[in-house]
């Protein structure tokens, strides 16, 4: 009878695979004291900007006509950053800022990770947490609402005329699919404005 070792390209992967596992669960797992719809508004976060990221992506990147055939241009960017390559960091950061709402949950929220040179292990103070989340949801906040207004009048966000051909205006299936994949946006600063309410209340009841 013989036995079946693993491949070592399978046993490679298995320690790579559990470390990031273990990642994971230490990102998303809530501390104790969490409230329910606390953890459930952090995890929602980042799926308010995925949307928004695939629709820039698929448009500017791939090139898919979702809108509606509107010119693209590269704007004010340097000559060195294509839009195709611009818009993918822009989606990129934007996910990892919509991420970090996860921290109002979690542990590493609360004490540095102990990989951190000079901090790992020590408490995380508490306005270190709540002044850029406060300041990030009020700035969420506002500049999606304004946008939102400034669309739905005709005009960017700087007061200029929207250029012909905007999906927005449409009135096609256009039209339905981005204002779904932008429409979530308008949460990701109210959701974080929340979550950071529920974390310095559940920082200053422990420190009391």
């Amino acid at each position: 009878m013989t036995t079946a070792h693993p491949s070592p390209a399978a046993a490679h992967a298995s320690p790579t695979a559990g470390r990031l596992r273990t990642a994971w669960a230490a990102a998303h797992t809530p501390v104790p004291g969490v409230p329910r719809w606390a953890r459930i508004a952090a995890r929602a976060v980042p799926f308010t900007v995925l949307p928004s990221s695939a629709w820039r992506i698929a448009t500017c990147t791939f090139h898919v006509p979702l809108d509606g055939g509107a010119v693209q241009d590269s704007g004010n960017l340097p000559w060195w950053l294509p839009l195709e390559l611009y818009v993918v960091l822009l989606s990129a950061v934007s996910e990892l800022f919509a991420f970090a709402a996860l921290g109002l949950v979690a542990r590493w929220g609360e004490v540095f990770p102990c990989r951190l040179p000079l901090l790992g292990g020590r408490p995380v103070p508490v306005a270190a947490a709540v002044v850029p989340a406060v300041l990030g949801a009020t700035v969420l906040t506002v500049g999606t609402v304004l946008f939102t207004v400034m669309l739905s009048t005709g005009r960017t966000i700087q007061g200029r005329p929207l250029r012909d051909g905007v999906p927005v205006f449409t009135g096609d299936w256009h039209t339905v699919v981005l204002i779904a994949c932008y429409a979530p946006l308008l949460l990701w600063g109210p959701l974080l404005a929340a979550v950071t309410v529920a974390y310095r209340r559940r920082r200053r009841a422990r420190q009391s």
